[in-house]
């Protein structure tokens, strides 16, 4: 059960971050903020999307090489997954798994991950499923599951959606986590022709830039600020210097908002940062992980090489490993 004074917690943190956000030259909010019930929801449209190429790439990765996934992660193994969602790729390796020892479903979106950890609770009786609300980025605390290692699962192209140094702190807070030997099982968008990248971003439907705007709606419900929405249109695209895939709200006129009784100014034009949503190269990721204590392992691509799910292994001191093997 979730106490009124978690709730005030969380409620605190989140107007710190979006006065913190907003109150910075080029104005930013968290991406995580994006995920509340509706944004959840939002955001499993956006997977259906026919623009949207991760997540119906990455499920055709995993569906043929769940063994091997499986494999990896080993017998008895308690599976925790970071920023679970909806809980519809981890089916995939479970149904794989030998005799897990348990799941522990990771999400801040309390409402959207009970709800789906009971559904996958009663198709899947003899699993324990232990969902934890927590923000992943912070300590969280595990249930005491006896198992024969920990193993983290993060699926999606959620790791690009950090700056590369809070990646890197991200993936060392992982190896803890999971401690040595313990294993990392992690979706990575690849790099490629941004005429495939940006239409993900920019569906003809508009649903993307309703999960964008619903951040404001959010900020409007929790923290009683007055965002006009409507007044901030979408906008996305492919920064070649970085590698990445920007998402901004423009304000479309000069305005003014209140949060919380502190006033921020807009110039018509003028944008907040919400997401980025870098895009990798396995090698140079693999480099990056053996700084962060991991050993890399296999990966598996698809034909194009549009996206890969890698798996690496928390490394015990003397150890390292730079380049993943396919399979």
């Amino acid at each position: 059960m979730i106490s009124a004074c978690t709730v005030r917690r969380e409620t605190d943190q989140f107007l710190a971050d979006i006065l913190t956000g907003l109150s910075r030259p080029q104005k930013r909010l968290p991406s995580k903020y994006f995920y509340d019930a509706a944004g959840s929801r939002l955001f499993d449209r956006i997977t259906e999307l026919p623009e949207y190429y991760p997540t119906r790439t990455e499920l055709a990765i995993v569906t043929a090489h769940a063994a091997a996934m499986a494999d990896r992660c080993g017998p008895r193994c308690l599976l925790i997954e970071l920023g679970a969602g909806s809980l519809v790729k981890v089916r995939l390796l479970l149904d794989r798994l030998d005799r897990p020892a348990g799941y522990v479903p990771v999400d801040v979106s309390g409402e959207h991950l009970r709800s789906a950890a009971a559904e996958l609770g009663a198709d899947y009786p003899g699993l324990g499923v232990a969902p934890v609300v927590a923000d992943f980025t912070r300590p969280f605390e595990l249930p005491p599951v006896p198992a024969a290692r920990r193993v983290a699962y993060f699926p999606g192209s959620t790791i690009g959606n950090f700056d590369p140094s809070e990646a890197d702190d991200l993936l060392r807070r992982v190896a803890g986590l999971v401690g040595p030997g313990g294993g990392l099982l992690l979706g990575l968008d690849l790099r490629k022709d941004p005429a495939v990248l940006e239409p993900a971003y920019n569906d003809t439907r508009g649903v993307t830039a309703a999960f964008n705007r619903n951040l404001l709606v959010r900020i409007n419900r929790e923290l009683g600020a007055d965002f006009d929405p409507t007044a901030f249109r979408h906008r996305a695209f492919y920064n070649r210097e970085r590698d990445r895939i920007e998402m901004h709200l423009v304000s479309a006129a000069e305005q003014s908002v209140q949060v919380c009784g502190r006033a921020f100014a807009f110039r018509a034009g003028e944008s907040i940062h919400t997401e980025n949503s870098y895009k990798y190269d396995l090698d140079d990721f693999a480099r990056r992980a053996a700084e962060c204590g991991w050993r890399a392992g296999a990966s598996w691509t698809d034909e194009q090489r549009y996206f890969a799910v890698t798996y690496l292994t928390a490394a015990t001191p003397g150890h390292a490993g730079l380049s993943p093997r396919p399979e």
